[in-house]
């Protein structure tokens, strides 16, 4: 079987991102399949800076997406520090008693950084539609980053509900995700 050339990617890209998008409040009640590990439950958590979007997602996922959310804090607008709660979510993800996490900061850079340093997490940083696909599908990403400055409360519930009913594509992404696995592996 022959490999699909760019082009192609990029249609289906766009395919998956057209159903998803064209997906409308109907379609959004209608729960995402439940991934193997960690049911259809959500840790989330975040930094001062991200705490008024974390608590305004996690009403989406639970309202409209049918997830339970795991809320790893911080609980309050009252200052901390990202690493504590991006290592936090990062870490109920590994054990599997999270099947994905999404953590937050004011850039999102910070806590994606301090996830990633936690074996069998694959954060992303994602900024729009195809980030958060792309994730994903070519990446089996199981915890995903926002910047709450960088996204607007809309744009940031779009990119969780995608990044939540987007399936992981496997064939050949699946060996360039064991590459990644494996660097983990080589420390």
């Amino acid at each position: 079987m022959a490999l699909p050339d760019e082009a192609e990617v990029r249609r289906l890209v766009r395919e998956s991102l057209e159903r998803a998008l064209s997906a409308g409040p109907a379609a959004a009640s209608v729960p995402a399949p439940a991934p193997e590990r960690g049911g259809r439950r959500v840790a989330i958590g975040s930094d001062h800076g991200g705490y008024p979007l974390k608590e305004a997602l996690k009403r989406a996922i639970v309202d409209d997406l049918g997830w339970e959310v795991h809320d790893c804090g911080t609980h309050s607008a009252d200052a901390v520090d990202y690493p504590d709660f991006a290592a936090a979510v990062a870490r109920e993800v590994a054990a599997a008693r999270c099947a994905r996490g999404i953590v937050i900061d004011a850039a999102g850079i910070g806590s994606s950084m301090a996830a990633n340093k936690v074996a069998g997490v694959r954060c992303a940083l994602c900024h729009d539609d195809q980030t958060a696909v792309n994730a994903r599908e070519h990446n089996d990403a199981n915890v995903l980053s926002l910047g709450a400055r960088v996204v607007n409360r809309g744009l940031a519930t779009r990119l969780v509900r995608l990044f939540l009913t987007t399936p992981f594509a496997g064939g050949r992404h699946e060996r360039r995700v064991q590459k990644i696995m494996a660097l983990e592996r080589s420390r």
